[in-house]
Parts: structure tokens; C-alpha cells; sequence
């Protein structure tokens, strides 16, 4: 009797590690088959709206397959990853469903959670790749595409930042009231020295040039205050050169350009610009933080799509399909709206990105609990 329950245990565990590696076969061969099946379109599309630029700059062909589409498929594979796992999973599980495969499994004597582990599996497979992807290959990758990019296809950068605020140490801080880059040339510059909440030392100037011979700044017609106390010093000048720790290459950047940064270059870049006071630092943040929560989504989105697609409904795949684009647009959404907030009310760039994920995740383990009935 115990020799007969031994080999049936066996065997139960036997079709049990079947199923798994079934499931986990068809969630991962949709998936890609899904990325590759939209990467074409993409692609087609992409070529047909970029067509008159790499003609108009005589770009080569090589360079556009070699140097533009090879980089640019892995940025965008992996930043619509979560929403192809989750279109990926509500179509293969939908189909399940409608083959009563669902069913069978469930016969079999494998419950709903069980049943939830090959599809962790997968999401997790995926989680990692994409991580590894986000904060250490795709960013190499970038410097390629957005090279090619600055080259053939977008105008060049001019900085149209005003009222430029920075902070060199402790102490010391500078204000352009706007720089241009073509020209390398700042307007109404200023720079201060505050010590313990009191004003030492100003500097006004109408213009600051950089010499790329002596590599450094020239300040023109300037004025200084020098204060001690209740003494104050004025000094008048045509010309000064110095060095501020700052390159004038720090203004002709996109802010696109942190995407070619791995995870401990941005995140050593994020220190600096906090030091000289960036008001461009949140959207440094978002890009950190988004290299970690967009991945997670993946797991949020396969808990719904198995909770959505494993019931078997009126109008199949299509059904779920369409209810599944639904929540992907809303989840679309609700980024797009924490993203606002922000960059512009203030709100927090780690809550900003993780948000959606939370609700997402209400969302999925209600659904979750449902769906077992």
C-alpha cells in the first residue's frame, strides 16, 4: 500500500514538473515570438518615418542597420517589456482556457497557486534579464543610437534653459541667466560665496566666454563685492580668467544623454549634479528609479494576465485581449500621470515610478482571489 501511494506521489510530482516546464515553454516561446512579430512592424514603420532624414544626410546604410536598428531594438524590446509579457500571457493562457487545458490542470489535482508557479518562473526569467538589460547593456548600446541619431537624424542641440542655477561646493554658487552653447558664451553671470547664511562675495558680469585655448573661463566686464562685516569692498575689471569646475559641455547635452550611463555612472552622476544643485535632477532620478520598476512590472502584469485569461468566457481571446490592452493603456496612464507630478508638483521621483506598480498590484491580488472561483 505504501510502495502503491510512493509511486503515486511520484507520478504526481512527474506530471506537475510537466506542466510547469509546459507553461513556462509557451509563456516565454509567446513572448518572444510576440517582441519579434512587433519589432518588424516597428521597424517598417520607423524606416517609412525616418526615410527622407537618412536620405536628406546621406547616412549608410550599414551604419543605419549596424550602428541605429541593432541598438535600437533592445531599448525598445525592453522598455515595453512588461506589456508584452502581459499581452503575452493573456494569449496563451486565454487559449488554454479555451482548449479546457485550464481545466485539465486543475483535474489533475494542481490548485490555482500552484498552478501560478511556472508563470512566476517566467515573469522572473524575464524580471532579471531586463534588469540586466536596463543598468548595463542597453545603456552601452545607447551611446551607439543616439550617436547616430545626433548625427543623421535629429538638428543640433541649443540649450534653451534659463535662469541657470549651480552649486560648485559648499559655499560657492553660480547663476547664469542663460548660455549659449553654440558659442559657448554665458549671459549675466553671477557668482556667489554665503558662509554661515551671510553673503562674503559677489561677482556680477555681463558675459563669460570659454577659452578652449588656456581651457578656462574668461569673465568680462565684471564687478566684485567683498564683504567682512560691516565693511564692503568693490572691485571693477574688463577681463578675468579662472576656473570654475564646470565645462561648457555640461550645457550641450540632451537630457536623453543618461540613457547611455550604466547603473553606477548614473547613479555617481546623480551625486554630482545634487552637489551643484541641478533643477534637472528629478528627471535623473525617474530615469533611475523607471531602470527598476518598469522590470517589476513584468511580475505585476503576468499575476493579472493568468487571473484575467484562465477563466473560460464568452467571446475567448478576443475578449480577453481587448480587456487586457485596456489595462495596459491604464497602467500607460498612470504612469504618464505620477510622471507629471514629479517633474512637476514636486512628488517624489522613487514614488512617482513605483506607484503604478502598487496599485497594479491591488488590483492583481483582488483579481487573484477571484479568479479560483
Amino acid at each position: 500500500m505504501e510502495r502503491h501511494n510512493g509511486n503515486e506521489t511520484q507520478l504526481k510530482t512527474l506530471i506537475m514538473k510537466t506542466i510547469d516546464w509546459y507553461i513556462i515553454g509557451k509563456f516565454l516561446g509567446t513572448f518572444f515570438y510576440a517582441i519579434t512579430l512587433i519589432i518588424v512592424v516597428v521597424i517598417i514603420f520607423d524606416i517609412s518615418e525616418k526615410i527622407d532624414d537618412f536620405i536628406e544626410s546621406q547616412a549608410p546604410v550599414k551604419l543605419i542597420v549596424t550602428e541605429y536598428y541593432m541598438n535600437f531594438i533592445p531599448y525598445f524590446v525592453n522598455l515595453f517589456s512588461p506589456l508584452f509579457t502581459f499581452i503575452a500571457v493573456i494569449y496563451f493562457t486565454s487559449k488554454m482556457a479555451s482548449n479546457l487545458e485550464i481545466v485539465a490542470i486543475l483535474s489533475s489535482g494542481m490548485s490555482f497557486t500552484r498552478m501560478l508557479l511556472p508563470y512566476m518562473i517566467g515573469a522572473i526569467v524575464i524580471t532579471i534579464l531586463s534588469l540586466a538589460l536596463n543598468n548595463f547593456v542597453i545603456p552601452e548600446a545607447n551611446k551607439n543610437r543616439l550617436a547616430f541619431e545626433e548625427t543623421y537624424i535629429r538638428s543640433r542641440f541649443y540649450n534653451m534653459d534659463r535662469n541657470i542655477h549651480k552649486q560648485l561646493d559648499p559655499t560657492t554658487f553660480v547663476y547664469f541667466e542663460r548660455f549659449d552653447n553654440f558659442r559657448n558664451l554665458g549671459y549675466k553671470f553671477s557668482i556667489e560665496k554665503i558662509v554661515d547664511g551671510q553673503l562674503t562675495y559677489k561677482l556680477l558680469s555681463e558675459f563669460i566666454r570659454w577659452d578652449s585655448t588656456t581651457n578656462k573661463w574668461s569673465i568680462e566686464d565684471y564687478y566684485i563685492r567683498e564683504i567682512n562685516g560691516l565693511e564692503e569692498t568693490l572691485t571693477r575689471g574688463t577681463k578675468l580668467d579662472t576656473s570654475l569646475g564646470i565645462h561648457p559641455s555640461e550645457f550641450a547635452r540632451r537630457i536623453n544623454t543618461i540613457e547611455t550611463m550604466d547603473y553606477f555612472k548614473l547613479s555617481e552622476f546623480i551625486d554630482i549634479e545634487k552637489q551643484k544643485g541641478s533643477e534637472k535632477v528629478v528627471f535623473y532620478e525617474i530615469e533611475m528609479h523607471k531602470r527598476f520598476s518598469l522590470p517589476f512590472a513584468t511580475i505585476v502584469m503576468t499575476l493579472i494576465g493568468v487571473s484575467l485569461a484562465s477563466r473560460r468566457v464568452k467571446g475567448g481571446i478576443g475578449f480577453h485581449l481587448g480587456l487586457g490592452l485596456l489595462i495596459s493603456f491604464s497602467y500607460i496612464l498612470f504612469m504618464q500621470v505620477s510622471l507629471t507630478f514629479a517633474t512637476n508638483a514636486n512628488l517624489s521621483p522613487f514614488v512617482a515610478m513605483w506607484i503604478p506598480n502598487v496599485l497594479f498590484i491591488g488590483l492583481a491580488l483582488y483579481l487573484l482571489k477571484l479568479a479560483p472561483k
